[in-house]
């Protein structure tokens, strides 16, 4: 990772993987860790498709693949998957393999790339497209207020909490974590109730003392 303070940078990824599980989040961008299960290599398969190829015109559309971003303004970096450029106007558009989810974690993500090209080009970017591989469909994402907004915040929330280095406490959401890749390196049901060690222990030094008591 990069140094704390002013020169510490989050992967815009990490924001989706923030507001998935924290803990998710920390073990991925603190403790570099990362397994695979059927959802993340069909995902990988996904963006690799999208990714591959060089830029291209499609019907007066430019597309421009595997774009880096940088916001020194938001503390991000990160990819695109393809840009398109629209006559004058920019639209990020992000490939998923699943569906569009009950919460935001994928809008942020795409938000989060949107704001780092406007930072990029000084140019201002009005949504972009999430493309889900299980509708097969796009999903326009307008970049209001309010998304923005929260974005901003979770970049804050996020960059704040792995620059401490410091690991969230395990938070066992069964439906979640049977969807997460690190579910046997987190030990969600384990660590979220601990073994009683200082109780253990204490049990263990009064077993060893002097027979008789305390002289």
């Amino acid at each position: 990772m990069s140094n704390l303070g002013e020169a510490f940078s989050l992967p815009i990824s990490a924001l989706q993987h923030w507001l998935f599980c924290p803990r998710q989040c920390a073990l991925i961008h603190v403790e570099r860790l990362w397994a695979e299960n059927q959802l993340t290599a069909e995902g990988r398969v996904l963006h690799a498709q999208a990714d591959g190829g060089t830029a291209e015109r499609r019907g007066g559309v430019r597309v421009l693949r595997t774009v880096q971003l940088g916001s020194e303004r938001l503390g991000l970096h990160g990819v695109a998957d393809v840009v398109e450029i629209h006559g004058t106007r920019i639209l990020p558009v992000e490939y998923k393999r699943g569906r569009p989810k009950p919460h935001r974690a994928d809008e942020v993500q795409l938000c989060a790339q949107g704001m780092c090209l406007e930072d990029m080009t000084g140019q201002a970017i009005a949504e972009g497209a999430l493309f889900y591989g299980e509708t097969r469909r796009r999903m326009a994402v307008p970049f209001d207020d309010g998304l923005r907004s929260l974005t901003s915040s979770i970049a804050a929330e996020a960059r704040a909490a792995l620059a401490s280095g410091r690991l969230p406490p395990p938070v066992h959401d069964p439906r979640r974590c049977r969807a997460c890749s690190l579910f046997d390196l987190c030990r969600p049901e384990r660590m979220q109730a601990p073994p009683a060690v200082r109780r253990w222990l204490e049990r263990a030094i009064a077993s060893d003392a002097i027979p008789g008591g305390p002289e």
